[in-house]
């Protein structure tokens, strides 16, 4: 009796177990990739675009599918960015940019009130802030033409260049769904796949990946966006916030005695400062691409994965924080940051990551907050809304009209020519197909040389370390890409990993530049 209520005979847990291990050995197998209606998946590795350099299509279900599950992951927390600090400031612009932009934020002289929101990445909002991450730098600009959000990083170049891929870099990055704990065996099994992502993975396990504080970090926009201006010309820009208060981050010592002491240590430091008077500030920069200069350099100057080397930056004007959140409920958590938040003369680039961003962002924060998202004070703008918007959760706006539509006689909303995108001359089919120009390693051999001694030591210990625990061959895939970078770079990050050097070079050789 006891048999046959338990686990049965001895035959038949044996029977069990064999078909357990068959089951564990078919699991390894290769099956189709399919989306959630079960059709299968053509290509998960690249979004679909028109023409080899032209926007991403919304056509392309599995990407459109993929970021919408992934936005809907958490409730109510982010996703990615959950830790968060925000505060309040102005931004003031010392050179006109009115050659480059109609964007009334960068007219001479104009002051525009700011709300930053500075962030880890990866764990929860009670996570350590000594913890090696990127950290978010999203700047929220209440300009008079209503709020441009530039939300970038501290580090100038991104993981991946395609927004299909970032549902599994974030779950690469996440910890293991059956222990939830971190796991570096995963990470690097996914970007053993990735090569792009080199020089991200190295300023991540330099010590920029450990910053001393907020205030004591750069910001960037990340990718390339569209300037466009009273003529109707576009230039293609990036953004980069310099620290007024100088560079500091914390090397793998120092990181174990603060964590020790302070798992608030990037808070504590901004609120401290600014409540004694001491507010940060950042100079905004940006760097200028005409359309034709794009063709020029020997990788694609949209790729989200590349910094823009030996092209020129441009002050614009300075940012000052001065004021901590009343709340930090209502609106350090309820800010509602997205890249889709452009105004006239601001627009996104062909960037496949930003392209996907633009959508993803916004649809997160929807999801997050609710539809009426942006009635909230810390998201409203300045300037009148005036559109047909109407019902959902928590609408608290005042609508008198009986006009919920356009176009109309009794209700005329104008669309001003102004507000128009600029054109982009297309060419080719529709593709699915990895960018021309890659150049995945160069840019991190650069970023290793321009380290100290010390700095590239720490950078080898701390990516060697948490290298030697991943499966071998994912491990002397990474191993060849950083020695492709720069070989004492690879060669010492091989002998923390306890690698085969020999095998390294091998593979490395068989790597294209």
């Amino acid at each position: 009796m006891t048999a046959s209520l338990g686990l049965g005979s001895f035959s038949q847990r044996r029977v069990l177990g064999v078909l357990a291990a068959s089951l564990l050995s078919l699991s390894v197998q290769a099956a189709t990739l399919t989306r959630d209606n079960g059709a299968a998946v053509g290509d998960n590795q690249n979004s679909q675009t028109a023409g080899a350099t032209g926007p991403v299509l919304l056509q392309d279900v599995q990407l459109i599918q993929k970021l919408q599950r992934f936005d809907r992951e958490r409730i109510p927390e982010r996703v990615v960015h959950a830790r968060g600090t925000g505060a309040h400031g102005t931004f003031t612009v010392t050179d006109n940019l009115s050659d480059l932009t109609r964007a009334k934020v960068f007219a001479a002289g104009e002051v525009t009130p700011v709300f930053v929101r500075f962030s880890s990445v990866v764990h929860g909002n009670h996570s350590p802030e000594t913890l090696r991450d990127p950290r978010g730098f999203a700047t929220k600009f209440y300009t008079a033409e209503g709020n441009w959000d530039l939300v970038g990083n501290n580090f100038p170049t991104f993981f991946i260049r395609d927004a299909i891929k970032f549902p599994d870099m974030v779950h690469a990055f996440k910890p293991d769904p059956r222990t939830n704990l971190d796991d570096d065996s995963r990470r690097f099994d996914f970007f053993s796949h990735v090569p792009e992502a080199t020089r991200t993975l190295t300023e991540l396990y330099s010590n920029s990946g450990t910053p001393a504080s907020y205030r004591e970090m750069d910001g960037n926009g990340v990718h390339a966006y569209k300037l466009i201006n009273a003529k109707g010309e576009v230039h293609y820009v990036k953004f980069h916030w310099k620290s007024l208060q100088g560079l500091k981050n914390l090397d793998p010592k120092q990181v174990v005695e603060v964590q020790g002491r302070d798992y608030s240590h990037m808070t504590h430091d901004l609120v401290t400062h600014i409540n004694k008077g001491d507010f940060p500030k950042w100079d905004l920069y940006v760097q200028v691409l005409k359309p034709e200069d794009l063709a020029k350099f020997d990788f694609d100057p949209l790729d989200a994965t590349k910094i823009w080397p030996d092209v020129p930056e441009r002050k614009v004007g300075q940012m000052v924080l001065n004021r901590n959140p009343a709340n930090v409920f209502q609106e350090t958590e309820q800010v509602a940051m997205a890249p889709s938040n452009l105004v006239p003369g601001i627009e996104p680039s062909e960037d496949r990551l930003l392209q996907g961003r633009v959508f993803s962002y916004a649809d997160t924060q929807m999801y997050r907050i609710g539809a009426n998202a942006l009635q909230l004070p810390i998201n409203a703008p300045k300037n009148p809304v005036n559109n047909g918007n109407q019902d959902g959760a928590m609408n608290l706006g005042h609508t008198s009209t009986g006009v919920n539509y356009q176009p109309s006689r009794l209700m005329p909303r104008e669309e001003p020519q102004i507000a128009r995108y600029s054109q982009l001359a297309l060419s080719g089919s529709t593709q699915q197909a990895k960018i021309q120009r890659e150049q995945n390693f160069k840019q991190a051999g650069d970023l290793y040389r321009s380290f100290s001694k010390k700095e590239r030591q720490d950078l080898i210990d701390s990516f060697g370390g948490s290298l030697a625990t991943t499966d071998d061959e994912s491990k002397h895939i990474i191993l060849s890409f950083l020695y492709k970078a720069d070989p004492e770079y690879g060669t010492g990050v091989t002998g923390v990993a306890k690698g085969d050097l020999t095998r390294v070079k091998a593979l490395a050789a068989k790597l294209s530049d």
